[in-house]
Order: structure tokens, then sequence, then C-alpha cells
């Protein structure tokens, strides 16, 4: 993709009457807690992880101070410095506290790439500085024991599959690796459960054999488990397709996106989802869209793809034959990966490009995975979470569907008694990865 196209901005400004953008300029608060606290360990942990030079480490220095003042511009040479130019807002020559904290920190993780030297010269060029922490995780026992779960799974029945396999993309957001540096193992303990639902509309959208899904109240902002916060199932493991190749065919859509977040451990379940949907219901086409770049510590690339279908062909059983399967549809066109420029944009997308905007006016559903994407699909304000998710989402060129594990302060949507169920708590709810959200606007 030509990142002429990324600065072909098709949507519409924001309205004078949408709620403000959170910025970083309250002490304490939870961008200001990013930005001051996250973002510093990060480098830390960056800087452990592997054995960068002298250059590289100085650096890392820099960004350090600079994120305590002044956003500054990309170097001149920059390959990029004219794409993030025209994404600039004027921000560019302010404090940091001061810019969306969206767009800080967008610009903070392409700062990060430079001061690694990913873009080179020099013996960095290319090295993912995450990628000790991404490997950490697709390699551990808990991956092994999700995976050979797959194999007891594969013979639900359609619908409850369906569920299964919603929770699993659903949950798997916990995966977030940035997330981790920030929280603690109070999370562990801390019980789960869905604030909106509508999981049954989305596999209506889907359609294909076993459209309807249990346990679903189809009602939205309410979960369709047992209590305001869902219940049994929501802490339930990895699903699969179960289909074998010669018993598929069902007539399903013509086209899907899914637009990915994590690597490793919520990248597998998404790669389920979509060998379900390819040969369990139908599907005609499946695009993925993964970021071009590491960013955002975990986020998914066409190498953590490949990681992926490598990691489930190792593990043999299920696993291996659905990792079989995406290599067949990859190779006859099926499945498509779509790293856009703009999909490490500091934009909402409100305001993506031409192309991307067609992309997703061609599929009969998006699935927009994860707490990044939730907050560029919405817009990253103070909505009121009694807003209505469709209002949020008016300007998408199609219908979408929002799975989401809530890490930051946005969410829209929610119905009234749910919110006064949580405020009631008195605890956190909207940014410790504790509870989920299925919305859906057709």
């Amino acid at each position: 993709m030509a990142d002429g196209d990324a600065r072909q901005l098709s949507g519409a400004p924001s309205a004078p009457c949408d709620p403000p953008e959170f910025l970083s300029d309250v002490p304490g608060s939870y961008p200001w807690r990013v930005l001051h606290e996250r973002h510093p360990a990060l480098i830390e942990k960056v800087r452990a992880a592997t054995p960068y030079d002298i250059r590289v480490n100085r650096a890392l220095d820099l960004l350090l101070e600079e994120i305590e003042g002044i956003i500054e511009p990309l170097e001149g040479s920059a390959h990029d410095r004219d794409l993030w130019e025209s994404w600039d807002r004027g921000h560019i020559g302010r404090r940091w506290d001061d810019a969306p904290f969206l767009w800080a920190e967008s610009y903070f993780y392409r700062k990060l790439l430079s001061a690694v030297g990913y873009f080179g010269p020099g013996a960095w060029q290319g090295v993912d500085p995450f990628e000790p922490f991404k490997q950490a995780e697709l390699s551990g026992e808990a991956v092994d024991e999700e995976l050979r779960e797959l194999d007891a799974l594969a013979a639900l029945p359609p619908a409850e599959l369906a569920r299964m396999l919603t929770l699993r993309a659903l949950w798997g957001n916990r995966a977030d690796l940035v997330f981790r540096v920030a929280a603690g193992p109070e999370l562990a303990g801390r019980e789960s459960g869905l604030v909106a639902d509508d999981s049954a509309l989305l596999w209506s959208l889907v359609g294909g054999e076993g459209a309807g899904v249990p346990g679903a109240s189809g009602v939205p902002g309410v979960s369709g488990a047992p209590g305001v916060l869902g219940g049994p199932g929501a802490a339930g493991a990895f699903s699969v397709s179960g289909v074998p190749d010669d018993e598929a065919g069902h007539e399903g859509v013509a086209r899907i996106c899914l637009v990915a977040d994590n690597a490793g451990s919520e990248l597998l379940p998404d790669l389920v989802l979509i060998d379900h949907l390819l040969h369990a219901r139908g599907t005609g086409e499946v695009v993925l869209h993964v970021k071009p770049l590491p960013y955002y510590v975990s986020d998914a690339t066409p190498a953590d793809v490949l990681a992926c279908l490598r990691r489930m062909s190792a593990a043999g059983g299920e696993a291996a034959q659905a990792a079989g399967r995406l290599r067949a549809a990859l190779g006859s066109g099926r499945l498509l990966v779509r790293a856009h420029a703009f999909s490490c944009a500091p934009l909402p997308y409100r305001e993506m490009p031409v192309g991307m905007r067609e992309d997703f006016a061609s599929a009969s559903l998006t699935i927009m995975k994860g707490d990044l994407n939730y907050r560029r699909l919405v817009g990253d304000r103070a909505w009121p979470h009694t807003t209505p998710f469709a209002e949020a989402t008016a300007y998408f060129p199609g219908p979408v569907a929002a799975l989401r594990t809530l890490k930051s302060e946005v969410a829209v949507g929610l119905d009234g008694d749910v919110v006064k169920a949580l405020e009631a708590t008195g605890r956190p709810w909207l940014t410790t990865g504790a509870h989920g959200l299925i919305q859906v606007r057709p």
C-alpha cells in the first residue's frame, strides 16, 4: 500500500457536538500514567531484552527525556516523515501532555522504532524490538495447553461452537503484552464478564450453519449469561472449526474483514475463528488486517501471522489441521492479509483513507478486535457510556462489530442499568481488562 493512499483521507471531521478527546494532562489519570509510567517502563524493558549498542541506548535515553517535554518531529531523513506530517494536527512542537492521548501514544511507538534503529541503516534494521516478549508468550506452556484443548472442542454443536469462538476471540485480548506492564497480579483473580453482548446479531450477519448462538440475549447492553457482568463460559478454552473439509460449503457471506489487534495468544483464536468462517460458515473470503510495523508491543504483523501458523502446525492435532487449511486459504486467495500504513496512524477510523474505506465497504461485516481498534472506531473521546454504538459508528462504510476487552476509558453502547451496577461496585472497571463487550452495528 503506497503512503500516498494513506494520506488520502476520506472521513468527515468530528462534529462540533462530539465530546472532547482524552488528553494526558491530568496527573494521575489513566492517560497520564500511560505516558509517564508505562512508556518509561516499556523503554527499560526493551533495553533489557536486546543487547543494543551505545548509539541505540543513547537514543532511548533521549526518548525518555523527550516524552517529559516537547514533541519533536521525526528526523529529516525519515522515510515516512511526510506521511506523519500529514497525520499531524498541530501537535508536533507542543507538550506531549497536551496532545490527544491516542495521537501521543501512537507517535511514541513510531519514535521508539526510530530509537532502536528499526528503519536503519545498521545492524538493527528490521529487528522487532518486541520480538522477545512475543516469542516468550507464544512458546509458553499456557499456549501448549490451549492448543491441545482444540481437540476436545471440535465436536461441539455449531451454535455452541460459535459462542465459544466468539468468547475466545474476545477474551484472547487479555494477551496484550503492553497492558501487562501495568496490570498487577490482582487481575488474575477478578471475576470477569460481558457488559454488552450482541453476539447473536453478529452471527446472524455471518450466516451459514448454526447462526443461532445460545446464551446470547440479543439485547444490546445486557449480557446473555446470568448476572449483569456475564457468567459461565467467559473464561472458556480456545475453539476450533470442527468441520472437516468435506463438510464445508454452507453458504455464507461473500467477504468478512477482521482487523486484528494483538499477536500470540490473541491472534491464535482469531485465526481459528477465520478458519471457522471459511470452512464451516462458507464465507467466500476473509481479509485479515494487521499492522505493517511492530507497534504497541504486541500488535500483530504479517510476521506474527506466520509465527502463529507455525506454532499451530507444530502443536499437531486439530490445531495443525486448522493451520493447514489456513495455509491453503492463503495460497488460494480466500484469506488475504492487508498491512495498510493507516493501521499505524494516530487517527480515528473516521479519517481513514479511500483505499481502506473501500475495503471495509466491500465487506458484509468488519470485525474490529481489541481496545486500540475500538478507540479508533468510536473515537477516543469522553463519550457518555450510554451513547448508542450505532451513533458513534454511523460514519463507518459497512456493518461493523467490536470484540474488545476494556483497557481504556472510552466505552459506548452500554445499558444504563449496567453502568449503574458497575459504578456501584466502587472498583475500576474501564481500564483493568476485567470486562469485555461484543457490539454490532448492522
